[in-house]
């Protein structure tokens, strides 16, 4: 898993890790950053940064223990430069040359509702040179409408940017969230194209917190977690989907149970501190996902 480190909270590899090795997988993680706290706090960050030519190098060490062959998946999120991302694609050909099975999951982390959080010069990369090699990918609505250069309105344009990962190679798309549901619930989606056909799926999450509480490292855990149920289901897409987002779920209201209810009842503005996912605290959602929304064949 190669993503963001954070000393306190909860994203990137702090998000993505714990739940795989509850639910049974060795993950090896290498930290493309190491920051004090996630980027949204009020006093800002400190830490460093690793840059493409220390993350060759870590790799390399890997290679020549042969210790890139016993991978199975990799995982990847955010990626503050471009050389960095390059060098990912460079990774991803040499698991796949040492394990023809590999599984890439690529949740191309570049922004969120309407906001690019990213240097644009990452847009071309995912787009070119990351995409074709990914398996499965897990973006949301504004990074698919980023990739695929068209705006998602209906439901018709989700399949048709569907589409278009599905045409770059990717067998799986699961689209973590998008505002085509009614004001107080998203939509998820995902397809998956095998030989014997595409199957695609939708499920209806509704929205917690009141609009006034936004999570930071949601994104990441999805992926983690969809990751790992993909696996653990044998690539059944509706299960996994709806595993997934059990979860997730669980983790928010868990999460939100912390919060205190001034907060909640929008007298106090909430602090990054305690929007902090839980997740820990959430091991047994984690390890026993209580199914409540079903996802529908579509």
């Amino acid at each position: 898993s190669i993503q963001s480190h954070v000393v306190h909270g909860y994203a990137g590899n702090k998000s993505a890790v714990f739940p795989l090795q509850v639910l049974g997988f060795e993950v090896d993680q290498i930290n493309s950053v190491q920051f004090s706290n996630h980027t949204g706090y009020k006093n800002g960050f400190k830490g460093q940064v690793l840059n493409e030519t220390q993350l060759a190098e870590v790799y390399s060490g890997l290679v020549d223990n042969e210790l890139h062959k016993l991978y199975t998946h990799l995982l990847t999120g955010y990626v503050g430069n471009p050389a960095f991302l390059r060098e990912i694609a460079n990774i991803v050909k040499s698991l796949r040359a040492a394990n023809p099975k590999l599984i890439y999951v690529c949740d191309p982390v570049m922004g969120d509702d309407g906001v690019m959080y990213v240097p644009k010069e990452l847009l071309p990369i995912y787009r070119d040179e990351i995409v074709p090699l990914a398996d499965i990918i897990t973006p949301n609505q504004y990074e698919v409408e980023l990739l695929t250069g068209k705006q998602i309105k209906t439901e018709n344009d989700v399949w048709e940017a569907v589409q278009w990962f599905h045409e770059k190679g990717v067998g799986t798309v699961a689209i973590s969230s998008s505002e085509l549901g009614s004001k107080d619930t998203l939509l998820a989606y995902v397809s998956y194209r095998s030989a014997s056909g595409t199957k695609r799926y939708r499920l209806a999450i509704p929205k917690q917190g009141n609009n006034l509480v936004r999570f930071t490292g949601t994104g990441d855990l999805f992926a983690s977690l969809f990751l790992a149920h993909s696996s653990l289901t044998n690539f059944d897409m509706g299960a996994t989907l709806e595993r997934a987002i059990a979860t997730l779920q669980a983790v928010i209201t868990k999460t939100l149970t912390y919060i205190p209810d001034e907060v909640l009842q929008g007298k106090v503005v909430v602090t990054s501190q305690q929007r902090e996912l839980k997740i820990i605290q959430s091991k047994s959602d984690i390890e026993q996902p209580k199914i409540v929304l079903r996802s529908e064949k579509l």
